[in-house]
């Protein structure tokens, strides 16, 4: 918390930012703090801010702002909440948190098409107003309840991001409060370091509390598939991934194509969606290329807010969509060139089948991504993995208790045979937060777009006002 200000001190300072309504305000000294305000979504992870904010306008943020800086404490936006490691509330004690939920805006131009959206809105919330002025879209993942704020300033991976891009990648322009107050524009065109900062590091540089985001006309049909497949033993599960990244490694693959390779302690699922008609997904002849299934499920729908109600049931049973829990997360990033040999496959489902994991309730998900989110320059946008092919995620939870050793002993493990393997370390995705790998992380973010990163963060926010375990740091003078 810096010098240690008087709480009193602060409280008043924050009460006059918000003009005086004890409503868009909590302290730690408040009944049921934890329950209701900070409401952290990593349970094993305890943080206690100095004060939860709930702002309604630009200018009630850039006075929170300035009472941070005042008082030398760090401050964090919060959207939807869902930083697996609690960023949102700042990752560590004695953060002000400034809560986003008020910024519900939302405006088309259907000349343009062009949303406005404010920077509190959840997934399931934009889909839904997008659809219903103009039945438009835009690339996100599949969680509705995660808040648009952090999903489209880190990245935004999602089904349809091999055809339009990561949800950054829709972003046009922002209205972002900076560390000294300030309320400015920032798009390709004014402000355009801030800009880029902002697309892939977001909670390092400022508050954005409204984007200004392209959209796409909905697909007119799409056809969902899961195939659950028949794979018993270690030796048969390699050969089914084996099968599944030889289909996703074809440079031909049709962008129109999403792709996940589920293994979970009951077995292997591909599963993903093809946004056309069944007749050109037929024409894929994707059954032909993967091992014989148990079961299959091929689903023909007209209607894009079912599509994206079947992800968000699909990330239900996968991780619990929205439920708070004790986990631990990693993530990988390949690319093209690190597409795993059979010795290296065999390894890896040999050691998944062995290793003491310490929970039933876990999973490892390889993502397909790829196609219009490589079409972007390297040095365009912060995001830092323009070249990743597809991304490995996984997860275990604990539901009695604190994440054990052995759970985080498991993934940390399932990484190393994957990274020893290939011979070099991989990137990680910065929306699977994972606070093990300490300094190392922002490398591993970033990547090569660290040090203008850095530089950039030594410009607009040069003490370091928008912090989190992991965030970007000033370049030293």
């Amino acid at each position: 918390m810096g010098n240690n200000p008087s709480s009193n001190a602060v409280s008043q300072c924050l009460s006059s930012a918000v003009g005086g309504n004890a409503g868009l305000l909590a302290f730690k000294s408040d009944p049921l703090y934890q329950l209701n305000h900070v409401k952290p979504y990593n349970l094993d992870i305890h943080i206690t801010p100095a004060a939860v904010t709930y702002p309604k306008t630009a200018d009630h943020v850039a006075a929170i702002v300035k009472c941070a800086v005042d008082y030398n404490l760090k401050v964090q936006p919060r959207s939807g909440g869902h930083s697996y490691a609690n960023y949102g509330i700042g990752g560590a004690d004695g953060v002000i948190v400034v809560d986003l939920k008020n910024f519900q805006q939302f405006s088309i131009d259907k000349n343009t098409w062009q949303a406005t959206i404010g920077g509190g809105s959840l997934l399931g919330d934009v889909t839904k107003r997008l659809h219903d002025n103009g039945k438009r879209a835009m690339a996100h993942g599949t969680c509705p309840q995660v808040g648009i704020g952090g999903h489209a300033t880190i990245g935004g991976l999602g089904p349809t991001s091999r055809m339009w891009g990561s949800a950054l990648d829709h972003v046009e322009e922002v209205q972002v409060v900076l560390a000294n107050s300030s309320i400015i524009r920032a798009s390709s065109k004014e402000n355009t370091d801030v800009f880029f900062a902002l697309k892939g590091a977001g909670a390092s540089f400022g508050i954005i509390t409204e984007f200004k985001v392209r959209t796409q006309a909905e697909p007119s049909e799409s056809v969902l598939y899961t195939y659950t497949i028949n794979a018993g033993n270690a030796a048969s599960k390699a050969n089914t991934f084996k099968k599944w990244q030889a289909l996703i490694a074809d440079p031909n693959l049709s962008r129109k194509f999403a792709s996940q390779f589920i293994l979970t302690e009951l077995g292997v699922i591909i599963t993903g969606t093809f946004f056309g008609p069944k007749s050109e997904y037929d024409a894929l002849n994707i059954t032909s290329r993967l091992p014989s299934s148990k079961s299959d499920s091929v689903l023909v729908l007209k209607d894009w807010l079912g599509v994206v109600g079947h992800w968000a049931e699909d990330v239900g049973l996968q991780i619990g969509g929205g439920i708070q829990s004790n986990f631990y997360a990693k993530s990988l990033a390949y690319t093209k060139d690190d597409t795993l040999s059979d010795e290296a496959v065999d390894k890896l489902f040999t050691y998944l089948d062995k290793v003491d994991k310490g929970t039933l309730l876990w999973f490892v998900i390889w993502d397909l991504e790829g196609g219009a989110i490589n079409d972007v320059a390297p040095d365009a946008t912060a995001y830092g993995h323009r070249n990743a092919l597809f991304y490995h995620q996984s997860y275990a939870v604990n539901l009695v208790g604190r994440v054990t050793p052995t759970i985080r002993n498991f993934l940390t493990g399932l990484n190393k045979i994957v990274t020893d393997s290939l011979g070099h370390e991989l990137g990680a995705y910065a929306g699977y937060v994972d606070p093990a790998l300490g300094d190392n992380g922002a490398k591993m973010y970033w990547g090569d777009n660290l040090p203008r990163l850095q530089s950039i963060k030594a410009a607009v926010d040069p003490k370091d006002i928008f912090h989190n375990p992991q965030s970007v740091r000033p370049a030293k003078a």
